[in-house]
């Protein structure tokens, strides 16, 4: 399928589910229909399905040609640089994952039933033979769940392991219920910073999500956005009518948080909600407060997420200072296919040092945890 929107959404979305918001027909429509993909910014949606024998959709999965690596979270630039130093070409590739979105979630999208596994083995099957019919480099499948990672590496993909920070409700019912539990240095920090983010009051935040999201406030958070893209990427991602798109067919999804100083919005937080987890996307400021950004990223997420009983928060690719503030290591998981049987063991030697690496991280980071460690207090 050459674009999302030749597949029908009650279909897609049946195999999908609705537990995350990421592969959800509306929100891979959004950054088509907006051009934030397609044309020239590397990404060419190129989707996989598989039908049954009465032309009923029963898998699926989101796939993207990809003449570049940016935008990816899952970094493979230098092996693009190896290949084609050894006279290879390495772009085109083709690419399944969510655009701009490191976040963990189902690749190997199946419509329920007895033979699920049955039907994600030939949808990894259809994407290899797609790879190679149309001579690709490549097949790379980024942010996928554990279970679709044994899947795929039983079929000859070879596993890579990242790390990211994620917070988890332990049934707190209030904020301070989280605090109790961190070491008593911790907690002061938090507090802190807290405090030091109102700015005695000159700063007010607001949670917003559906209606309560007004135009103003989307074009308040674009400029926030490009402001930190511009600085980070050199080029943002996602244009402003990519934000519109969302507001109008996924505001329900969206949690946007907002601060305030003397009536004018100057920094924000565009969150998307699942079932059980909120998702933290982007982040961005037109006036620099002191702790502002751990209190509207990080601290506001996990009001949200005790107040409507939500499993976790997890906040985004990078940021070891996100452990302080109670978000843990987690290891997320992607699956990578070299079509050159040449280059395929400097691949895999490469991907062994690198989790490795991963876990003794996450091992070393882990002892730095803020919360308590069985001490009095």
């Amino acid at each position: 399928m050459a674009r999302i929107a030749e597949v029908n959404e009650d279909d897609w979305n049946a195999c999908a589910g609705a537990d995350n918001p990421f592969v959800r027909h509306r929100f891979l429509r959004c950054a088509e229909d907006s051009s934030s993909v397609g044309g020239r910014t590397g990404w060419t949606p190129h989707h996989v399905v598989l039908e049954d024998a009465g032309g009923h959709l029963v898998a699926a999965a989101p796939a993207y040609r990809k003449d570049n690596s940016n935008g990816e979270y899952v970094f493979d630039h230098g092996w693009a640089e190896a290949y084609e130093r050894a006279g290879g070409k390495y772009y085109p590739k083709l690419l399944v994952a969510v655009p701009f979105t490191p976040v963990t979630g189902p690749r190997l999208l199946v419509r329920p039933g007895p033979d699920t596994v049955e039907m994600q083995c030939r949808l990894v099957d259809a994407l290899l033979a797609e790879t190679e019919r149309l001579r690709l480099s490549s097949l790379h499948v980024n942010f996928c769940t554990e279970a679709e990672l044994r899947l795929m590496t039983a079929r000859g993909l070879s596993a890579r392991a990242g790390e990211q920070f994620h917070w988890s409700n332990r049934c707190y019912d209030t904020f301070d219920a989280f605090l109790a539990d961190l070491a008593s240095r911790k907690r002061k920090a938090v507090k802190k910073e807290r405090q030091e983010a109102l700015a005695g009051g000159a700063i007010r935040i607001e949670t917003l999500s559906g209606t309560a999201i007004t135009a103003a406030h989307w074009d308040a958070f674009f400029a926030f956005y490009m402001d930190t893209g511009s600085r980070k990427w050199g080029r943002p991602y996602l244009n402003r009518k990519f934000f519109h798109l969302l507001g109008e067919r996924m505001a329900d999804d969206v949690v946007l948080v907002m601060a305030f100083k003397d009536g004018a919005a100057i920094a924000g937080a565009l969150n998307l909600r699942g079932t059980d987890c909120l998702y933290g996307r982007y982040w961005g400021c037109t006036e620099y407060q002191r702790s502002l950004h751990f209190e509207v990223c990080y601290y506001r997420a996990i009001d949200y997420a005790i107040e409507h009983k939500l499993a976790r928060v997890e906040a985004g690719a990078q940021g070891p200072h996100k452990l302080a503030r109670g978000y843990l290591p987690v290891r997320t998981n992607s699956a990578h296919w070299i079509a050159d049987p040449a280059f395929r063991p400097a691949v895999e030697a490469y991907l062994l040092q690198e989790r490795a690496h991963v876990e003794a991280e996450m091992e070393e980071l882990a002892e730095h945890s803020p919360f308590r460690h069985g001490e009095d207090e």
